[in-house]
């Protein structure tokens, strides 16, 4: 890394640092303005920044997927064979 490229890497590290601190004063003065959000908004963020709630499917509803993925890749099958004949 040569000494220009690390000075600007610490720039746009400053940058970046700047923002943060911009949108965390931008979130708490939206919370502070719609108090309900506070508890919502803490449940859709994690760590990583979002969380998307995994489905839960049923017994019954994972065997009319498979089924019809069967069929689907039947379908393929013979459009293919049907294709190269």
């Amino acid at each position: 890394m040569t000494a220009m490229s690390a000075m600007e890497r610490e720039w746009a590290r400053l940058g970046a640092l700047s923002r943060l601190q911009k949108l965390d004063e931008e979130r708490a003065s939206i919370l502070k303005a719609f108090p309900e959000l506070r508890r919502r908004a803490s449940t859709l963020l994690t760590a990583s920044g979002t969380h998307k709630p995994r489905r839960q499917f049923s017994a019954a509803a994972r065997k009319r997927m498979s089924a019809g993925m069967r069929k689907y890749w039947a379908r393929r099958r013979a459009a293919a064979k049907a294709a190269k004949a």
